[in-house]
């Protein structure tokens, strides 16, 4: 389940200060349609063949834009590599299995975490990752 239903690209990278390129808009759009939490890497395998004048630093850029916009988070779930997300209005965390390297989308309600700690804070972000041995790998 991805959890956003955009109609209309250009519109909604220009609602967020975007100039809506085909570069940008193609980016945005694999992430959109795309469950697997991507790397720059993934980005650039999927779309280079159809956009010839994509770069892997063209992307980088586009993300790290996106990011700033807050229409994509990066998931530090490995520290070998970053991976993106749309975000979306449904908070949530991410869970890799350490056997497949599949990452999963976790739905939890961040509003009702026991966080006794933080009184008198201003959370701007909040991230869940955890990682172990997803089901389908426990029952091999």
């Amino acid at each position: 389940m991805r959890g956003i239903d955009i109609v209309d690209i250009d519109d909604h990278l220009r609602k967020t200060g975007i100039k809506p390129s085909y570069q940008r808009k193609a980016i945005f759009e694999y992430l959109m349609n795309s469950n697997c939490h991507s790397t720059v890497n993934d980005i650039y395998m999927a779309l280079s063949s159809n956009i010839s004048t994509l770069s892997k630093t063209t992307i980088y850029n586009t993300l790290n834009l996106f990011v700033d916009h807050n229409i994509v988070e990066v998931i530090n779930i490995d520290p070998n590599e970053a991976r993106y997300d749309i975000v979306r209005e449904v908070p949530h965390g991410h869970f890799k299995c350490e056997e497949c390297g599949e990452i999963y989308d976790i739905f939890l309600d961040f509003n009702t975490l026991p966080i006794k700690d933080l009184n008198n804070f201003t959370i701007k972000t909040q991230q869940i990752n955890l990682t172990g041995i997803c089901g389908k790998c426990n029952e091999k």
